[in-house]
This record gives structure tokens, sequence and C-alpha cells, in this order.
């Protein structure tokens, strides 16, 4: 998958942000460990969440990255 291609199921969303709200956002998912459009996607789910307006049956946010390590019996 090239990095243009989006995953299935997945929306693109442009967003135009204040640019001390984007520091400010960009400061809080770096302090998460997240890059700033995960912190936005949690930021968005908790506010739907606490508002009662979360659909039922939403997944978890798809994790990034290296995929986790294996559990067998694997040298290291």
């Amino acid at each position: 998958m090239s990095g243009r291609e989006h995953r299935p199921g997945r929306k693109q969303v442009l967003l135009r942000l204040d640019p001390a709200v984007h520091d400010a956002l960009q400061r809080w998912a770096s302090d998460e460990m997240r890059s700033v459009n995960a912190q936005v996607e949690v930021v968005l789910r908790e506010a739907l969440r606490r508002s009662g307006r979360l659909p039922s049956g939403v997944g978890p946010i798809p994790r990034r990255g290296r995929p986790p390590s294996s559990t067998g019996d694997e040298p290291q």
C-alpha cells in the first residue's frame, strides 16, 4: 500500500485549525506518543462518548506502526 492510499472504511477529512490550536494539539499528541491525526480522533471519540453520540459498534482506533512481536519461542 502506497502512502497516498487509505484503509478501507476510513474517511479523510480536511481540517483547518488556528496555528496556536494546532501547536497545542501537536504537543498533546507528542506527550501521548500519538500523531496529531490520532490525537484528533481520540479527542473526537471521547467527546462523542461523553455526549452519548458515539455509535454502538464503533471499533477501536486502528493501531499503526510495528506489528506486535510474536509470543513464540524465537531466539532474541
